[in-house]
């Protein structure tokens, strides 16, 4: 609220100013004369004078904004024309007049001010001033369009994030749960400390995810016990080389960003595979993530069809073009039975 108050002040002190310089230009650009010359055309009283020629500025400052707030949005942008065209002579005419029986009762009485000349200069002030008014008017409506426009992309944009990530949770849930119940038949021993884990795995999904930003620690750790998970399962028909750097503490990144590369590896790198293999090496310095998956698969299992398959990578590949943009590299290459993942991320 006090940010608010002190912008709006900061607008008004901004257009007072503005309007202060204006009617201050023509005394400070008038010329210098010498007192000796015999000068015409000079005021009967100096104080009078400035009091009139204030009452035209603020004549000049109140059509600035009734153009500028009102005739403008109401008329012209509606395309009444003709109406706006009338209202703005009207204002031009009375201006012109009230202005003329002011200075020529009170300012000037010799007989070099005329109407003409009256006219002439008020006619290139008006029009000065309704060129400003127009000016400022289409500026300050373009800033609001574009500013709108922006609020509506970020909204959009955080809209498409949140269904992002809650698609990642059930995706990932699905597959954790299929483990589970292939445990349970078998009444494995592993069923118990699994169960733990998946409850550390979805107690993070409750209460990190819903941040903007986690930690990379605290990812890594979500990835490692989703690891684990996994080798319970699989045990010694899986080799997993895992290579994670601690990282630094201050660090941060997208929650659930990392594990749908880590899961496609476990997915595609496991059952058909005569040789199931998979490398996770990750490592963070200097303000930049490398991320890199490496899986052996069956070049034959690329024909069975899977209508859950592909949701993960698909995901977070938008999630990082809406997030990092042009801050990060994702690599995906597939060379004989061997696929693979490198991702690059700038972090802070």
């Amino acid at each position: 609220m006090k940010d608010i108050k002190y912008k709006k002040w900061l607008v008004v002190l901004i257009h007072a100013a503005a309007w202060v310089l204006l009617f201050s230009l023509p005394y400070l650009l008038r010329p210098s004369y010498n007192p000796n010359e015999q000068r015409h055309h000079e005021p009967v009283n100096a104080t009078i004078s400035f009091i009139v020629s204030r009452v035209s500025d603020l004549l000049l400052i109140s059509f600035f904004y009734l153009n500028a707030e009102f005739l403008i949005a109401r008329l012209f942008y509606k395309k009444k024309y003709f109406l706006y065209s009338l209202i703005v002579l009207a204002c031009f005419l009375a201006y012109v007049t009230f202005t003329w029986l002011l200075f020529r009762n009170f300012v000037y009485t010799d007989a070099f001010f005329t109407f003409r000349r009256h006219l002439f200069f008020c006619t290139f002030i008006f029009l000065f001033i309704l060129a400003c008014s127009i000016a400022y008017k289409t500026i300050r409506d373009k800033i609001s369009f574009d500013n709108l426009s922006m609020e509506r992309q970020n909204e959009n944009l955080r809209t498409e994030l949140s269904l992002l990530r809650s698609q990642v949770s059930p995706h990932f849930m699905f597959n954790v749960l299929n483990n589970m119940v292939a445990l349970a038949r078998k009444k494995s021993e592993i069923l118990e400390p699994s169960l733990i884990k998946l409850s550390s795995l979805m107690r993070y999904m409750l209460y990190e995810t819903g941040e903007q930003k986690v930690s990379l620690e605290k990812e890594c750790d979500y990835l490692q016990s989703y690891i684990d998970l996994q080798l319970q399962r699989f045990g010694n028909k899986l080799t997993l080389n895992l290579l994670i750097e601690q990282p630094d503490k201050s660090y941060e990144i997208e929650p659930m960003l990392l594990i749908p590369f880590v899961e496609n590896a476990f997915k595609h790198g496991t059952g058909l595979a005569a040789k199931a293999e998979i490398t996770v090496q990750l490592s963070a310095q200097a303000n930049n993530l490398n991320f890199v998956v490496t899986n052996k698969f069956d070049p034959l299992s690329l024909t069975i069809k899977d209508n859950a398959s592909g949701i993960g990578l698909a995901n977070v590949k938008r999630r990082l073009e809406l997030l990092y943009r042009k801050e990060h590299h994702l690599y995906i290459t597939q060379v004989e039975d061997t696929f693979k993942i490198a991702l690059q991320i700038h972090i802070a």
